[in-house]
C-alpha cells in the first residue's frame, strides 16, 4: 500500500471548505477569521499535517535543505562536525542531506551531482582524499551554488573556510614528544594532496627543526585514503619499523590513522609506548579507556559544523551576493595520556 500524505484538499474535504480558505488559514492570513483558523489548525494537528516541502520550495525558491559531503560518517570527527551542523540547521528551519564520498573522487562528483539536482540552498563540503581536480565544485560554485568548506579546504574556491590550526597542532604534539626524551619521531600522514596533510606535516618538521632535529624523509609516510583502508596503515607501519635505527615514537596526523596504528601495533606484539611512543589527532570518545590510554591532539569538531552552517546559511539568506569570506581558524587541543609517557632510559649493563 502506498503511503500518501494529508493534503490541503484533504483538510478542505474533511471541513467542507475550500482550499483557498484552508491554505489562509494555515498561513494565519488576515482574510480569515479566527474561528475559522481555529477549527482548521486543530484538525491539521489532530492529522498531524506537515506541509509539502516540494510545493514550498516551488513558491518560495528555495527547498530550505542544506547538503554535507563528507568522506565518511562512521570517522568520529566528522560525525561530530555533522552534529554541530544539523544543531544549526534544525534551529533555522532547514533539513540537511548527507552523503559519503568514502574517500572516492568519483562518489564526491555523483554527490554533488546528486545534491544539486535536489535544488539544495547550499553545500557544506570536506573533499575526498582522492580530489585534486575540483572542477565538479567550482563549476557549481560559479553557477551560483553556495559552497562552504570546512576541514579539507580548497584554497583556490573563493567562500568561507572553516578548520583547525592543524600546523600548531601538529607541532604541540610533535614537540610533546620531544620534551619526553624521543628523537627518532615517525610521521603516519594523510594522502599528500590535503590541505590538513601539507599544515601538519609543516608543524612536525618546524618541531623538529626547533629542537635540532634533522627532518628524515624515510620516517614519513603517507596513506593515500587517510587511514580509512586498513592495508595502507599496515604497510606504511611496517616500513617505519623495519628502519634501522626504529623509530621510538610516532605522530599520526589523522582520526583513523591514530587507531589503526594502535590495531597493527596489537596485531603485531609491539608495546605501545615501551617499543614505540604514540600520539595523533583523534576525536574518539574513548580514547581515555584504550590500553594504553591514547594521547590526541583533538579537534573542536562540533564548534566547526555549527560556525560552518551558521556561514553557509548567512550566504543563502544574504540579501545581497556575499563577496567578503573568512577563514575562521579554531584551536586544536592536546590531550596527554598513557601512549607517550616519558622515554625510558635503557639501563647500562655492566661488564662481567
Amino acid at each position: 500500500m502506498k503511503f500518501e500524505a494529508v493534503t490541503i484538499k484533504d483538510i478542505a474535504k474533511a471541513l467542507g471548505l475550500s482550499t483557498s480558505t484552508v491554505s489562509r488559514a494555515l498561513r494565519d492570513s488576515y482574510e480569515i477569521s479566527p474561528e475559522t483558523k481555529k477549527v482548521v489548525l486543530e484538525y491539521a494537528r489532530e492529522i498531524n499535517y506537515r506541509p509539502n516541502p516540494i510545493a514550498l520550495s516551488l513558491k518560495e525558491k528555495r527547498s530550505r535543505s542544506i547538503g554535507i559531503v563528507v568522506s565518511e560518517i562512521a570517522n568520529s570527527f566528522f560525525s561530530q562536525s555533522i552534529n554541530g551542523i544539523e544543531s544549526v540547521a534544525h534551529s533555522k528551519g532547514y533539513n540537511v542531506i548527507i552523503a559519503q564520498s568514502l574517500e572516492s573522487y568519483e562518489r564526491e562528483v555523483m554527490s554533488m551531482q546528486f545534491l544539486a539536482s535536489r535544488s539544495i540552498d547550499g553545500c557544506l563540503l570536506s573533499v575526498s582524499t582522492e580530489t585534486k581536480d575540483f572542477t565538479h565544485i567550482t563549476d557549481l560554485h560559479a553557477r551560483g551554488l553556495p559552497i562552504v568548506c570546512f576541514d579539507r579546504i580548497i584554497e583556490s574556491i573563493d567562500t568561507h573556510k572553516v578548520f583547525i590550526d592543524n600546523f600548531q597542532g601538529a607541532y604541540d604534539a610533535t614537540t610533546h614528544l620531544i620534551r619526553n626524551g624521543y628523537r627518532r619521531i615517525a610521521n603516519l600522514s594523510n594522502a599528500e594532496n590535503l590541505s590538513i596533510t601539507r599544515e601538519r606535516l609543516a608543524g612536525y618538521r618546524k618541531a623538529l627543526e626547533d629542537n635540532d632535529i634533522e627532518f628524515d624523509e624515510r620516517m614519513v609516510k603517507y596513506c593515500p585514503h587517510g587511514g580509512m583502508i586498513y592495508d595502507e596503515v599496515d604497510k606504511a607501519s611496517t616500513e617505519l619499523l623495519k628502519q634501522k635505527p626504529k623509530p621510538d615514537a610516532l605522530f599520526a596526523s589523522a582520526d583513523k590513522l591514530t587507531t589503526n596504528f594502535m590495531r597493527y601495533c596489537k596485531a603485531n606484539k609491539v608495546i605501545i609506548p615501551t617499543d614505540i611512543a604514540v600520539i595523533g589527532f583523534s576525536n574518539l570518545d574513548l580514547t581515555e579507556l584504550l590500553s594504553p590510554s591514547l594521547s590526541v591532539v583533538r579537534q573542536p569538531a562540533f564548534t566547526m559544523g555549527q560556525i560552518a552552517a551558521e556561514l553557509l546559511i548567512n550566504i543563502i539568506e544574504s540579501k545581497r551576493a556575499v563577496t567578503d569570506f573568512e577563514n575562521r581558524i579554531l584551536p586544536a587541543e592536546v590531550f596527554v595520556r598513557e601512549s607517550s609517557a616519558p622515554k625510558r632510559k635503557q639501563p647500562v649493563l655492566k661488564e662481567a
